[in-house]
């Protein structure tokens, strides 16, 4: 293991935050050994940029304990649903026809507003799929999820338990930028979700990692604090797949004493992709 991965575990561990990426790393960059995914893809990877989405994590900042992977998945029950009405499944054909509909859509307002959608990017055979909020400034203009700061900070995160982005599938619960970043709204999150499942469905993950606040209420049809959900391993409702939830990135940026308790989601994510 090189010793870029041990000192970024440590820096997780202790909170160290590094003026520009959040993490501490050695002069040249290096990066963990990475292991193949589904599709034997083992490559190095970078983000460039800056974003401006520091989402928050009210109710978060309790320090909790984590449990094993084994039989501690748990069956969500809904503490006041957020998808009052779900909006009807859709198949589509391929892949390509999912990411022309995602960009061909203007059901909400949020497509009206938008430089361009972000549907996703990564392999479509991952074991793991990150599911973030929604585009920030820099992903509107790139089209690509989490970069700058905080896509930074996720990529040192994967990279920590020797995974490189794109053996990953990163997307986010609404596809276009909401206006000043703010939150998604319920609706405008239904409105999404008919692509999100059709996305999940085709690429199988093993295990979905939801990122943040609005990310693990929309997926499990919850309004629990983060803090209380990070204790629990759950299951997409309605699938066997399992849900890990974290701090989105952009929080442990600014609060630099919870990446201790990301650490520890990451290993019991290690521990679930062995």
């Amino acid at each position: 293991m090189g010793i870029c991965v041990w000192r970024e575990r440590a820096a997780l561990v202790a909170g160290v935050e590094d003026a520009s990426t959040g993490l501490a790393l050695d002069q040249d960059g290096g990066r963990a050994p990475s292991r193949p995914g589904r599709d034997g893809a083992i490559r190095a990877t970078a983000s460039e940029g800056d974003s401006a989405r520091h989402a928050s994590e009210p109710g978060g900042e309790a320090s909790v304990g984590h449990h094993p992977h084994g039989d501690l998945l748990a069956r969500s029950v809904p503490d006041g649903a957020v998808r009052a009405h779900a909006e009807p499944a859709v198949d589509f054909d391929n892949w390509d026809q999912l990411i022309d509909a995602i960009h061909a859509c203007q059901a909400c307002e949020l497509a009206k507003n938008c430089t361009q959608k972000v549907p996703g990017v990564g392999s479509r055979t991952a074991d793991l799929m990150i599911i973030g909020e929604g585009p920030g400034h820099d992903e509107d203009i790139r089209g690509e999820p989490f970069v700058g700061r905080s896509g930074q900070l996720l990529d040192r995160m994967l990279a920590a338990i020797g995974i490189a982005r794109e053996q990953v599938y990163i997307t986010n619960i609404v596809k276009c930028r909401p206006p000043n970043n703010r939150d998604p709204k319920p609706e405008e999150a239904l409105k999404c979700r008919a692509f999100l499942d059709a996305q999940i469905r085709a690429i199988e993950p093993r295990v979905i990692l939801s990122v943040g606040r609005v990310s693990a209420h929309n997926l499990l049809d919850t309004n629990a604090p983060v803090g209380k959900l990070i204790r629990e391993l759950h299951r997409l409702p309605g699938s066997e797949v399992p849900v890990k939830v974290t701090y989105h990135p952009a929080y442990l940026l600014r609060n630099p004493s919870a990446k201790a308790v990301a650490w520890q989601d990451l290993k019991q994510l290690d521990r679930i992709l062995r």
